[in-house]
């Protein structure tokens, strides 16, 4: 039996979300003048106007595309998206190959109740036939699958001046994959995602063609206070200059601004997607050389750098009851935990059992590699007391 690996990782964060601050994060580095100001004071407004300034940089947004914050994370900033453009009279395609996907479904089909609407779905691991969905329609789709580890390889299935929109869910994809710019129409994210900054605050990237259907179309159903960015008929452009439409934390601001310095000074967009190649090689290439383990996604084109999601084969493995699998991860999972080597590292509770490793930009290569070994002895320990 393996012996108990001696070194532990250093940063044991290794959760999807919230995930990893970067190393060398302190709340003592955090700025404080806009704390207990309020956010629609010169610096409170000063701040969030540069957060979004400072994400537009990072992150190549074109200049006559809008960058605004938006309440209620991803979730908020993706569903205002849908509440705001989706148009019963025009047909949608809705794609999903993981949880978050399949909530966009359940949005679309029971509470928009689109009567045009196309479902594309496919299993954990796999992405459907996305080159099948005509170009004429509105789009619905999830860059990476947080819950599977399974990816778009690229934007190419949408031409660009198509006439159908595409709102593209991009949380735990973007900072560590290049966006498409050109063939996105409404993208949204959270910071606390790749940036490993605080939840709650998501963020909505427009580009002029959202903003003409903003301006040309009024949905018939309610829209919530949250949802509403027009105003007198035409968007409202002063939510993405800094008012947002409801009071966020100044702290969290604060917090997400601090990732977004590091980032920049670490090299950019480019050093965060090298980061996090280099992360997700560790771990893959380690679920490759291990017999009892297999990638989520089977195909390498396809397999995310972020959240890694692995599953467990093998003739011991295969022989457990479908209620003993479930447990192989959750054991490990609590060994690892109890012994501070590693924290929030379980599959999803809705994807099949299985372990899942952030490899986002705000991880350390060491941390990982002293990781690994941790799981392989952990799930000998557990195999020897499920066969006993």
């Amino acid at each position: 039996m393996t012996d108990m690996p001696t070194l532990k990782p250093e940063r044991p964060f290794f959760s999807s979300g919230p995930t990893a601050k970067h190393k060398g994060w302190s709340a003592a580095n955090l700025k404080t003048e806009s704390l207990g100001r309020s956010h629609r004071s010169t610096v409170g407004k000063a701040r969030v106007k540069y957060a979004i300034d400072l994400s537009r940089e990072l992150l190549g947004v074109p200049d006559d595309y809008l960058v605004g914050i938006m309440p209620g994370s991803d979730t908020g900033a993706l569903e205002c998206a849908m509440w705001t453009l989706l148009d019963p009279a025009r047909p949608v395609t809705v794609a999903a190959w993981e949880s978050f996907g399949n909530v966009w479904i359940q949005d679309a089909a029971k509470q928009l109740k689109l009567p045009k609407l196309t479902v594309l779905d496919a299993d954990y691991g796999e992405i459907p036939d996305l080159a099948s969905i005509p170009q004429d329609n509105d789009v619905v789709f999830t860059w990476n699958g947080t819950t599977s580890g399974a990816r778009v390889p690229d934007a190419n299935f949408l031409a660009e001046g198509r006439s159908g929109l595409a709102i593209n869910d991009a949380t735990s994809a973007i900072f560590a994959m290049e966006m498409d710019w050109a063939r996105l129409d409404a993208t949204t994210y959270s910071w606390q995602k790749v940036m490993g900054s605080e939840a709650q605050h998501g963020m909505l990237i427009l580009s002029p063609r959202a903003v003409e259907r903003i301006e040309s179309y009024d949905p018939a159903w309610p829209l919530p206070k949250l949802f509403r960015i027009k105003k007198g008929g035409k968007l409202d452009r002063s939510i993405f200059e800094g008012s947002t439409i409801n009071t966020p934390s100044m702290l969290a601001t604060e917090d997400y601004i601090d990732a977004l310095e590091w980032a920049k000074a670490m090299g950019g967009r480019q050093a965060m997607f090298e980061r996090a190649d280099a992360n997700a090689k560790i771990v893959t290439d380690w679920i490759e050389a291990t017999s009892w383990l297999r990638n989520m996604v089977r195909d390498p084109a396809l397999r995310t750098n972020t959240g890694v999601c692995f599953v467990f084969q093998g003739e011991w493995y295969d022989s457990l009851s479908t209620e003993q699998q479930p447990d192989v991860a959750k054991k490990i999972v609590k060994l690892l935990e109890e012994r501070d080597v590693a924290y929030d590292f379980g599959g999803y509770r809705d994807a099949p059992p299985s372990l899942r490793v952030w490899c986002g930009g705000t991880v350390e290569q060491e941390d990982l590699k002293r990781l690994l070994p941790w799981i392989e002895w952990a799930y000998e320990q557990i195999k020897a007391e499920m066969v006993r």
